[in-house]
């Protein structure tokens, strides 16, 4: 069973950085001086939710199958927060709603040109 921390715990950490992100928790206090973008990115997001910031960025698949080496728990259930998650899977966490409206306006698109190429034959010949 996953070890759950709540906000408190993970914020009032004293020795280590732990990260929150899509509600699961990092200690990624071994990783500060490999992480490509710097240690100062990590420690500004050490103790709190740094799912924005993470997804802001666009990390890799790798990144993303790397994090996993750093999970130790997962945010409590009452405390979870949902943001959209940007990598390959994303489209995923949509639900039909989304989708749909999303391919329905896809389909606008070609509409309008295939209208205005009607309309320019016609006014033209």
């Amino acid at each position: 069973m996953a070890k759950t921390l709540t906000r408190a715990e993970i914020k009032n950490k004293k020795d280590g950085s732990w990260i929150i992100i899509h509600n699961s928790v990092y200690d990624v206090t071994e990783f500060l001086n490999e992480h490509p973008g710097g240690e100062e990115v990590l420690i500004d997001q050490a103790g709190g939710e740094a799912t924005e910031n993470f997804e802001d960025v666009g990390h890799s698949t790798d990144a993303r199958e790397l994090m996993k080496k750093y999970k130790i728990g997962e945010l409590v259930a009452s405390e979870h927060t949902h943001i959209d998650q940007k990598g390959e899977d994303w489209l995923s966490n949509t639900s039909d709603k989304d989708t749909s409206a999303s391919s329905q306006k896809m389909l606008i698109i070609p509409i309008i040109i295939a209208l205005l190429a009607i309309f320019l034959y016609y006014y033209y010949f």
